[in-house]
């Protein structure tokens, strides 16, 4: 096992990933994004992690509960007290737990799901500008065995750090691409013989009566405007049964009420819930 480095000085360039963290958020940083709390820390090091860490930053009190994490060629870990850490990162650091995490190069949307006729589930995700709604739906795509997430070109960022730590760590495992835009998303759709499904408050079927198809789309739009008309015209449109006089719910809400309708017969099996 490979030993952890101190570093007391938060101006030392082994450091210099973690810097202005909120910031640099928003911007980007070259490839790279951060990580931080437990749960997301040790899904970066699982065996369904997607994606690579470059370093670790931990204050030295949490070094004993990670150190089963690393290996002798795993990435350097830094330990630096939490006033070093707060002060490189630019905004208080209660976890303690940091680490940056390498995006590689994206993938093909095509390449991500099993060719037909095989089932696939794929989740589109049209304008979602909101990280938790789509960290939530990132949860709920790992927790009801979705293939994929497809994102348009204005859904934000999953690996954003608070995407991430919504999403339990799911974002770094659950396979994502992006497209151009919603309509590409349909035009992947038709090319890998998925069948798009819309859900929408205006829908012409309830979810609770839809046979699941074999190769399913699921698009999910933001909250408020929904999903474009133009979209909705190429899609099968379809509501979740609700209360009169209410129509509305968490994006995040019904794509887990969705999802699980179309997986529950194949999941089996019931699942434990605990709150992160």
């Amino acid at each position: 096992m490979s030993e952890p480095i101190a570093i007391d000085d938060p101006d030392d360039p082994r450091l210099a990933a973690y810097r202005a963290v909120r910031e640099r958020d928003l911007v980007g940083r070259q490839g790279r994004f951060i990580v931080e709390g437990e749960v997301t820390l040790r899904m970066l090091f699982s065996a369904r992690a997607r994606f690579a860490a470059e370093s670790v930053l931990l204050a030295p009190e949490r070094w004993p509960a990670f150190a089963d994490l690393f290996r002798e060629s795993g990435p350097p870990v830094y330990l630096a007290g939490r006033d070093v850490m707060s002060a490189v990162a630019g905004f208080p650091i209660h976890r303690g737990v940091l680490a940056v995490g390498l995006r590689g190069e994206e993938p093909a949307p095509g390449a991500l799901i099993p060719p037909a006729p095989a089932p696939a589930l794929v989740v589109g995700l049209v304008g979602l500008t909101n990280h938790d709604n789509v960290g939530g739906l990132f949860r709920n795509a790992a927790a009801f065995g979705a293939d994929a997430v497809w994102l348009d070109a204005a859904t934000c960022d999953p690996l954003y750090r608070k995407a991430i730590r919504v999403s339990a760590g799911a974002a770094l495992t659950v396979p994502f691409a992006r497209a151009a835009s919603g309509a590409a998303l349909l035009d992947l759709a038709e090319r890998h013989a998925l069948a798009p499904l819309a859900l929408t408050p205006g829908g012409g079927e309830t979810l609770d009566a839809l046979e699941p198809p074999a190769r399913t789309l699921l698009l999910l739009g933001t909250e408020g405007p929904g999903l474009p008309d133009a979209l909705m015209a190429r899609a099968r449109r379809v509501r979740i049964a609700m209360a009169p006089g209410f129509d509305s719910l968490n994006v995040a809400t019904a794509g887990a009420i969705a999802l699980h309708h179309l997986t529950g017969r194949r999941l089996g099996g019931g699942a434990a819930c605990e709150g992160r």
